[in-house]
C-alpha cells in the first residue's frame, strides 16, 4: 500500500491531467446523448476548443508549469461555465500554488450553486475545509471540517485532517475524542496513539498539580497501550507524589524492558513538574537525586552490559563530580568490550581530559578521530528522518507517534 501511495504522490500531476481529460470526454458524451439542443458543429466545436485547452494544460502540468495551467483551466472555464470539474481542477491548482484565497473563492462559489448536485456540494466542502487548513486557519479549517462530518461521518480524511490539526494545537480533548471516531473507520490500530494523547493529557494535570486527574488519564492511557511514555509519566507520577519505593521498582523495571531509553528516562524525569506549589516542586527534585542515587548503585549485570546503562551511569557520575568513579566505571567497560561505541570513546577521552591525564587523552583522541562519525542531533524520527536534540513522543515533522529513537551524541 505504502508503494502505491508513494507512486501516486511521485505522479501526482500526470494523475490529475490524465483524470481532467477522461472528465472532459464524458462530459462530451453526456451532453451528445442527453440531447441538448445544439447543433453538431456547436458541439464539436465546443469540445475542440476545450480538448485544445486540456492538453495545453496537461502538458504544463506534466512540466511543473502550474502558473501556465491555471491559465489554460480559465479558458476552459470561458469556454463552457458548467464543466465543474474544470474548477475543481482550478481550485486545486491555486492552492497548490499557495494563492488560498482564489482556491476558497472558487469554493465557496461551487457550494453557492443552485444546480450543483449534493455530491460535489460535498466535495467543494471538503476543499474548502483543506484550503483553511493550508492557509493557517485553523478554526475555520476545523469548523468547516466538523461541517462536512455533520453531512456525512464516512469521511475517514476529513477525521484524519482534525485529528492532525487538534494534536498540533495541543487540545488533548479533541485530539483524543476525534482520535476514537478514527479507531471506528481506519484499518490500522490507533490504541498507542490514544495512549500517547491521554499521557499529554496527564502530563498537564500533573503540572497543575491535579494528582487525581493525571492518575485517571494515565489509567485510561494504560487501558489503551502500555507505552513508554505512559511508564516515564507513571515513574513521574510516583515520585512526585512521593512514593520512592513504587519509583525505584517502576525504574528498575522500565530499564529492564527498554535499556536502551536509560538515558531517555532521565531527561524525562529532569523535565521535572510545573505545579505553581514551589515547595512541591522542590521536593520533587530532591526524590529525583534519591531516585538517581538508586541507579547508580544498581548493580545488575545483563543491565550492565547496556551501553546506554553504562553512559547514563558516567555522565550522572559526572554530574555529580564523581569522575573517578566514571573513569572507573568506563575503564571496566572497555576492558570487557572489543568494539565500544564511538561515543563510548569519546566520553572517555572527556573524562581523560577532565582528570588531566593528557598523554592518555591524546593517544585516545588520535585513535578516535581516525574513524569517527559525528552524530549531530540525540534524537531522530525512525519514520520521516527527523532529528532534534528534543524530546519528542509525536513527530513534529510526519506526526506520528513514539518513533523517537535515541542516539548517543559525541
Amino acid at each position: 500500500m505504502d508503494y502505491y501511495i508513494a507512486w501516486f504522490q511521485s505522479h501526482l500531476l500526470a494523475v490529475v491531467a490524465v483524470a481532467f481529460t477522461l472528465v472532459l470526454i464524458y462530459h462530451y458524451l453526456l451532453e451528445r446523448e442527453s440531447g441538448i439542443k445544439l447543433s453538431k458543429k456547436y458541439r464539436n466545436s465546443i469540445f475542440e476548443a476545450q480538448s485544445k485547452v486540456f492538453l495545453n494544460a496537461t502538458q504544463y502540468l506534466i512540466s511543473g508549469k502550474r502558473d501556465l495551467a491555471i491559465k489554460e483551466f480559465l479558458n476552459a472555464v470561458d469556454i463552457n461555465r458548467e464543466t465543474i470539474e474544470t474548477y475543481f481542477a482550478l481550485g486545486g491548482l491555486f492552492r497548490s500554488n499557495g494563492e488560498i484565497e482564489k482556491s476558497i473563492s472558487i469554493h465557496r462559489s461551487l457550494i453557492a450553486r443552485e444546480n450543483i448536485t449534493e455530491v460535489n456540494r460535498l466535495r467543494a466542502l471538503k476543499e474548502l475545509a483543506v484550503d483553511f487548513d493550508k492557509g493557517g486557519f485553523v478554526e475555520k479549517a476545523i469548523e468547516t471540517y466538523k461541517d462536512v462530518l455533520k453531512i456525512n461521518r464516512d469521511q475517514y480524511q476529513v477525521i484524519q485532517s482534525l485529528c492532525r490539526i487538534y494534536e498540533n494545537i495541543e487540545d488533548w480533548d479533541g485530539a483524543y475524542n476525534y482520535r476514537i471516531m478514527l479507531s471506528k473507520f481506519a484499518h490500522e490500530n490507533q490504541a498507542e496513539t490514544i495512549s500517547h494523547i491521554l499521557v499529554q493529557k496527564a502530563k498537564e494535570n500533573l503540572n497543575r498539580g491535579n494528582i487525581r486527574k493525571c492518575a485517571d488519564d494515565l489509567e485510561d492511557a494504560f487501558r489503551f497501550a502500555p507505552s513508554v511514555s505512559a511508564k516515564i509519566l507513571q515513574l513521574r507520577l510516583h515520585l512526585f507524589s512521593g512514593e520512592l519505593e513504587e519509583s525505584k521498582y517502576l525504574l528498575l523495571e522500565l530499564l529492564k524492558e527498554h535499556p536502551m531509553y536509560a538515558s531517555f528516562i532521565f531527561e524525562s524525569l529532569s523535565e521535572g513538574v510545573k505545579t505553581p506549589n514551589e515547595t512541591e516542586r522542590v521536593e520533587y527534585q530532591d526524590r529525583l537525586k534519591l531516585i538517581r542515587e538508586f541507579f547508580l548503585k544498581i548493580d545488575d549485570s545483563e543491565l550492565l552490559n547496556s551501553h546506554s546503562v553504562i553512559l547514563t551511569k558516567v555522565r550522572l557520575l559526572k554530574q555529580n563530580k564523581q569522575s573517578e568513579e566514571a573513569l572507573l566505571l568506563i575503564n571496566r567497560w572497555l576492558r570487557e568490550n572489543e568494539n565500544p561505541t564511538e561515543v563510548m570513546k569519546a566520553e572517555y577521552i572527556k573524562i581523560l581530559i577532565e582528570l588531566n591525564k593528557t598523554e592518555e587523552a591524546l593517544k585516545q583522541t588520535s585513535k578516535l578521530l581516525q574513524n569517527l562519525h559525528q552524530s549531530l542531533t540525540k534524537h531522530f524520527c525512525s519514520v520521516c528522518g527527523y532529528n532534534s536534540d528534543d524530546i519528542f513522543w509525536r513527530c513534529p515533522q510526519c506526526h506520528e507517534w513514539e518513533t523517537i529513537q535515541f542516539r548517543w551524541k559525541v
